[in-house]
């Protein structure tokens, strides 16, 4: 029998339609049957989204009987050799039919644990991110920490492997193989060697700027960009960005510049601005093999630093592009005392403000700037959407503030007659989540909280606290921004409190260019995907590149919740594949 096609799915009856996609969700052959009168599906990506829906649009006990549907993992049905021909060979891929006695009694432990906890077997995509199977480790490490979630967290997170199941199962029924996904991913696992020392020896992603791991990856992507993608000129420059150009038929042309950081932070995730280097590498090569010119040319920049994390210097490689590099960074110092000049120095670039000046570029020589970038949060992977169109990158504003009171004794000092530190700032917590979540696309966040020399039997004299306030524009930032600081005065005049606070940032919100972002828009429709608008409520580079011509973001979502600056960031390589589908798109439609 020959690999399914769309046409074959949409000129089929209701019983056949159903009956050819047998087998893509377990035992549910309902889901078929709701998607059959959403006909007819043009792209793969628009008929896999509109069977997600379906179940998403499904009532509680649907859901619930859909993750039912599934055998457990390594469980009665496999030693009784009763799965579906699809649940065995998935099984298979993983190691799951080859256990060890022990790795066998721990996922029976497991099973029965999740199982008593939650009244469902627990849901895994055992062939992975990429496809080809799960190591059993992994497979056992991930059951442990999915264990402690919360019931409404993990009945979620069930449905979204079990979507990602789905998708595999299609992929094998139509025959696609994700290859131009799969190349992503596997630079990104290539990259992911390389970590500075402490980290890299336990097993964790860290590269910090011009350290051995930071040159190790631009050489990386240097020779990638030279050697295998067919880019015309490629340089490191005087910040440490790797630059690749590849010119188009016509050398008048402004040119269209893409990039992000390959940077990163402590114990990072894989994807965190790498996506956006790699995505635009790869549509080079393609181009470049089928021997095809743009119309413009295609300037692709990884970005040597963003994070901020070895100097406070954050935005670095994209600064110095827009004339926003600060001579004064070149003396700063990391925590071993090494100058970022001595660190240029060391690393063979010149550490002159005259170099790195002469890296500004025109903006009357470019189209715009365009970023891909992972979504860092949750919303995509709970709408089952893999792409998400930037309206604005929020501006933000951040603190460092603290609370003085009067430190006393726990026990003898009536509750009246406190002057406690801490409690204000609890307080002033409460209000900024009461405040902030009274706005759309507003958010506001005390992230480090210290009361100094603090102990058990003593009332707080003194706590300290960040605030880091975010918004799509800048006037509802700064709505929030007084706000919250009038309540601060409100709650220390009314405690007999006093406060300091000390400005540390202060970043414009950026919204989308209309026209770039209308561009995002038709890309996705092309698809066959729904068009998402979101704001980006994380930084990026092109918040920077924002400053001197148009910008607009698309966002890949991310697995694992969409959780990032973590090693549990993910993504998978149908999604990958779909953000180089969707960039090459862009390029075609210029």
């Amino acid at each position: 029998m020959g690999m399914m096609t769309l046409d074959q799915l949409n000129a089929a009856g209701p019983a056949e339609f159903v009956a050819l996609l047998d087998g893509t969700y377990e035992h549910s052959p309902w889901i078929a049957e709701r998607a059959a009168a959403k006909r007819p599906y043009l792209t793969l990506p628009q008929l896999k989204h509109a069977l997600a829906a379906v179940v998403r649009e499904a009532s509680l006990d649907e859901q619930l009987g859909l993750i039912r549907a599934h055998p457990e993992l390594a469980g009665k049905a496999m030693v009784a050799k009763t799965l579906t021909a699809e649940s065995t060979n998935e099984q298979s891929q993983a190691g799951l039919t080859a256990c060890t006695p022990e790795e066998f009694a721990r996922i029976q432990r497991l099973n029965a644990d999740y199982k008593a906890k939650f009244g469902w077997p627990f849901i895994l995509a055992v062939r992975g991110p990429r496809g080809q199977g799960l190591a059993k480790a992994e497979i056992i490490a991930t059951f442990a920490r999915r264990l402690a979630g919360h019931p409404d967290f993990e009945r979620a997170e069930c449905l979204r492997n079990i979507h990602r199941i789905a998708e595999i199962r299609l992929n094998d029924k139509f025959g696609i193989e994700p290859t131009l996904g799969n190349q992503v991913w596997d630079w990104a696992e290539q990259l992911a060697v390389h970590s500075d020392p402490g980290f890299k020896e336990q097993g964790q992603l860290t590269v910090t700027y011009l350290t051995d791991a930071h040159r190790a990856v631009a050489a990386r992507l240097l020779s990638w960009m030279r050697e295998d993608c067919g880019f015309d000129e490629v340089t490191i420059d005087a910040v440490g960005n790797v630059v690749g150009i590849y010119h188009g038929s016509d050398p008048s042309a402004p040119r269209l510049l893409t990039g992000s950081h390959y940077d990163t932070v402590r114990n990072a995730g894989k994807y965190d601005g790498r996506l956006g280097i790699l995505v635009p590498m790869l549509c080079v090569r393609e181009l470049q093999r089928a021997g095809q010119r743009l119309p413009y040319g295609l300037e692709v920049v990884g970005f040597a630093e963003e994070e901020g994390q070895r100097y406070k210097a954050t935005f670095l490689g994209s600064g110095a592009l827009i004339d926003r590099f600060k001579p004064e960074w070149l003396d700063q110092q990391d925590a071993q005392g090494v100058s970022m000049r001595d660190a240029m120095l060391g690393a063979g670039l010149p550490a002159t403000m005259e170099a790195i000046r002469a890296l500004v570029r025109d903006p009357q020589r470019y189209r715009g700037f365009v970023e891909l970038h992972i979504e860092q949060g949750p919303v995509l992977n709970e709408l089952d959407l893999p792409l998400g169109i930037v309206t604005s990158i929020n501006g933000s504003v951040r603190y460092l503030c603290e609370i003085q009171g009067m430190a006393s004794h726990a026990g003898t000092t009536p509750m009246d007659r406190r002057r406690d530190a801490a409690a204000a700032v609890a307080e002033l917590i409460l209000y900024v989540e009461r405040r902030a979540s009274a706005v759309p696309d507003v958010v506001g966040t005390v992230g480090m909280l210290e009361v100094p020399a603090g102990s058990i039997n003593v009332v707080p004299g003194r706590c300290k606290f960040s605030l880091d306030l975010r918004a799509t524009t800048n006037t509802a930032r700064d709505a929030l921004d007084a706000d919250v600081q009038a309540e601060l005065a409100r709650i220390c005049a009314r405690r007999g409190l006093s406060f300091s606070i000390t400005p540390t940032e202060n970043a414009s919100a950026a919204p989308s260019d209309p026209a770039w972002q209308r561009r995002w828009e038709q890309v996705v429709e092309g698809l066959g995907l729904p068009v998402f608008r979101m704001p980006s409520g994380a930084g990026h580079d092109a918040m920077k590149l924002h400053e001197a011509m148009p910008q607009a973001m698309l966002f890949l979502r991310g697995l694992n919740s969409g959780i990032s600056h973590n090693p549990l960031e993910a993504i998978s390589n149908d999604d990958a594949e779909l953000c180089v589908r969707a960039f090459q798109q862009l390029l075609e439609n210029l």
